[in-house]
């Protein structure tokens, strides 16, 4: 009687993706601003 309760599709699928969300933000904001200093850089050149 003492199954291990397995998880539905629906709640490995919300793990999966709450572990997604976590990963992502590493290089988020400084990958951004390396973009804007580019774009600054191009049109203050012309």
């Amino acid at each position: 009687m003492n199954e291990p309760k397995m998880k539905t599709r629906q709640e490995r699928r919300e793990q999966k993706q709450r572990k997604k969300r976590a990963r992502i933000p590493k290089h988020g904001k400084n990958l951004a601003r390396v973009y804007v200093d580019a774009i600054l850089k191009r049109l203050r050149g012309k």
